[in-house]
């Protein structure tokens, strides 16, 4: 049995595949079983939206592959019963290093009463490969390519040798049905299903293969660029695990693309992206302010008390409330389409920075914003882009400023230097349904 968590997907997923080939040694059927929850931690009706838009299309594709695929949900949501009812031989699990399912496997491992293995699915590199906390970049990229030749491979897809049939009366919810799974939960329904994305595999690899096609000959020169095209848009189907880094990865390693290209590419999808997943993997504290670097620390700390000319509420910041249309663009852009292009998070996060009362009052909204718009927040590269932001995470000390202190500075005239900064504005606005020029009227603390 295949317990689905974080890779939700049928196709190029390691930890499916050890299932189908243990299950093929030991001539028994293979089956996925997927259960989701109303306490998933932070998780509202947006995210809830986009997962059960990927259903279809794990089911359908584990049923090309001769697996089951049985969905249920709360509160008929237990692995240990559904063990019981299908007699389960051997339970494969994908890891998270995120710390509430990393509970919930520990848990499960002590209640089952057969094995419980568990493959890194979402990574080129397993995290436990690299054994403790890596600090930069520069220090993580040679490791990780140190394991690309035995690892960046082709998932193999295996068939089940056995198909699977399931007993009669085993209850599955319909995963055809047009029923929200969420009915009769208490979630947070504030957060609307957004239009700018549809979730799936089938989605996943349709923007993959337009974008190797039509975008990456041009990232090097347009990832900077917040109001054009010129990212995968791939992160919420990361996250989700609709789509996997091997498929990422290969696709571009295919490409007829210059080899600069490739490589600017591949170094975001692979080396900052499991740098972020092996900051959560060994610092516990990787969503607070303590996950910062010392010498971060000591100069925010001496700077604690600087003056703060502009200072806004989470709430005037959530409402997008502030002097500076560029960084309201983009909170309307994170709470109206669920995303945000990676430069423009980067400005949005240090602009919290400056306009907070603290520090830690920054980190904490910071995180608060992340996990409730993003459709790919709640994950290890939106902590690590806050803690780079913040609190110096992968970076070195710069020249010192008020506020900041050695914590690197971003001005708007750099934004405005790298595109088209009114475009982006005009879009973001338009998107929103709001209108411009009223933004220095809204309220401000001094």
């Amino acid at each position: 049995m295949y317990w689905m968590q974080r890779a939700q997907r049928a196709f190029d997923n390691p930890a499916l595949d050890v299932a189908v080939q243990a299950a093929n040694a030991l001539k028994l059927p293979c089956v996925i079983f997927f259960a989701p929850v109303p306490f998933y931690p932070h998780a509202n009706l947006r995210h809830y939206a986009f997962l059960q838009q990927g259903i279809p299309d794990i089911a359908e594709m584990a049923e090309e592959r001769d697996i089951g695929f049985v969905l249920r949900r709360f509160p008929e949501h237990s692995l240990i019963k559904f063990c019981d009812e299908v007699k389960a031989a051997l339970v494969i699990g994908d890891e998270n290093p995120m710390r509430e399912l990393r509970e919930w496997r520990e848990i499960a491992a002590k209640k089952l009463r057969v094995p419980l293995w568990t493959v890194d699915a979402d990574v080129i590199v397993p995290s436990k490969l690299l054994g403790k906390e890596q600090y930069a970049a520069r220090i993580i990229r040679p490791r990780l390519k140190a394991h690309f030749k035995e690892l960046l491979v082709p998932c193999e897809n295996p068939r089940a040798h056995v198909k699977w049939h399931a007993a009669r009366g085993l209850q599955q919810l319909d995963w055809r049905g047009t029923e929200d799974i969420t009915e009769g939960w208490e979630i947070d329904r504030s957060v609307k299903p957004v239009d700018s994305f549809h979730g799936g595999t089938r989605e996943a690899l349709r923007l993959l293969d337009e974008f190797v096609k039509h975008g990456l000959t041009r990232y090097p020169e347009r990832h900077n660029q917040a109001d054009e095209n010129g990212t995968a848009r791939l992160s919420p189907y990361l996250h989700f695990g609709h789509i996997g880094p091997h498929t990422v990865a290969l696709a571009v390693e295919k490409s007829k693309v210059p080899r600069e290209a490739k490589d600017d590419f591949l170094d975001q999808v692979i080396t900052w992206r499991e740098l972020a997943i092996n900051m959560v993997h060994f610092n516990p504290l990787y969503d607070t302010l303590e996950c910062g670097e010392n010498w971060a620390h000591k100069t925010l700390g001496e700077h604690a008390k600087d003056p703060r000319p502009i200072q806004y509420t989470p709430k005037q910041l959530e409402a997008a409330e502030t002097y500076d249309d560029l960084w309201n663009a983009a909170q309307l852009q994170m709470v109206h389409a669920g995303w945000m292009h990676n430069y423009m998070r980067m400005y949005w996060a240090k602009k919290i920075l400056e306009w907070s009362k603290s520090p830690q009052v920054a980190y904490n909204t910071a995180v608060y914003l992340n996990d409730k718009y993003f459709l790919d927040g709640r994950d290890p590269n939106g902590y690590a882009g806050i803690a780079w932001a913040i609190v110096g995470k992968f970076d070195r000390p710069w020249f010192p400023r008020p506020i900041f202190g050695t914590i690197r500075y971003m001005a708007r005239s750099g934004a405005e230097k790298k595109f088209d900064a009114e475009k982006y504005i005009a879009q973001m606005y338009a998107l929103a349904g709001r209108e411009r020029g009223k933004d220095k009227e809204a309220p401000m603390l001094f």
